[in-house]
């Protein structure tokens, strides 16, 4: 198999619910070259049987990851796995649209840019919609990957999207240093972060993925743990890239962050009474 395009990689754990759906997803995309790596982070459920049935499909390949090391082992491992001249990390029990490899990867090739987004719908655990067209507040033309950093710190939240709304360069990631999880609750956002810094961003202005909420993302829904790494983030931008933030952008980004985890516990709280 000649170099792929696109490389899409999913660490997966525990998502044998939901694994079927989300690999569904990407196999079924047109218009692209690409390979799809998936790895099983040790699962006590039948995530790696899901993974087996699509054992004999020319474009997958199947890895194994050791327990521990938290979720960023996983996307290490699937990423270092990756052969593609971009990637696009996807989580077990999201949906990808059709159309959004091809489009996504139109618009960094005719771009330049190293990162692109979309809009996403959020859904609960039984895939009932929460909120359509959700991301990218604030970040919606081509701009400087300095600037969609700023305007991120600013909004005290990740405006990129989870994983499945990105494609980015994969030696801008290798640049980089790859995931970068010093903040696990912001693994996604500091990578992203860390990638733009290194060009720029143009945005994919089509709801092109599916974000599922369910009670592994209600049992992490710390507000303290989650402001307290969002301002500590800010900070090591501030510290390390100090061209990028002003002083006012850390005030602003530190009081929203602390604001945003409160919201987004309540949030929880609110989703998981509807689910019992």
């Amino acid at each position: 198999m000649t170099q792929p395009s696109l490389s899409v990689v999913i660490p997966a754990y525990n998502n044998g619910r939901t694994l079927d759906e989300t690999i569904r997803s990407v196999l079924d995309q047109t218009g692209i070259d690409f390979e799809l790596v998936i790895a099983d982070h040790a699962s006590s459920d039948d995530t790696r049987a899901v993974m087996d049935g699509y054992a004999d499909d020319a474009r997958v390949r199947l890895l194994d990851t050791e327990a521990g090391g938290g979720a960023g082992r996983n996307w290490r491992r699937v990423t270092e796995a990756a052969e593609g001249e971009f990637i696009k990390l996807v989580c077990g029990d999201d949906v990808l649209r059709p159309g959004i490899l091809a489009r996504q990867v139109g618009l960094l090739q005719t771009s330049g840019a190293v990162l692109t987004a979309c809009r996403r719908d959020i859904v609960d655990a039984n895939g009932k919609t929460l909120t359509r067209d959700w991301g990218l507040r604030g970040i919606t033309r081509p701009m400087t990957g300095a600037r969609a950093v700023r305007t991120a710190v600013r909004a005290g939240s990740n405006v990129f999207g989870e994983p499945a709304s990105v494609t980015f360069r994969a030696d801008a990631l290798r640049s980089a240093g790859g995931w970068f999880d010093r903040f696990p609750y912001l693994i996604d956002q500091a990578t992203y972060s860390a990638v733009l810094l290194q060009g720029t961003f143009v945005p994919d202005l089509q709801t092109g993925a599916t974000f599922r909420m369910s009670s592994t993302q209600w049992s992490v829904a710390l507000t303290r743990e989650q402001s307290e790494q969002a301002r500590g983030f800010h900070h090591w931008i501030d510290e390390n890239h100090p061209e990028v933030l002003s002083k006012s952008d850390l005030v602003i980004g530190d009081l929203r962050a602390t604001l945003m985890a409160h919201a987004r516990r309540l949030s929880y709280k609110i989703l998981e009474r509807r689910m019992r």
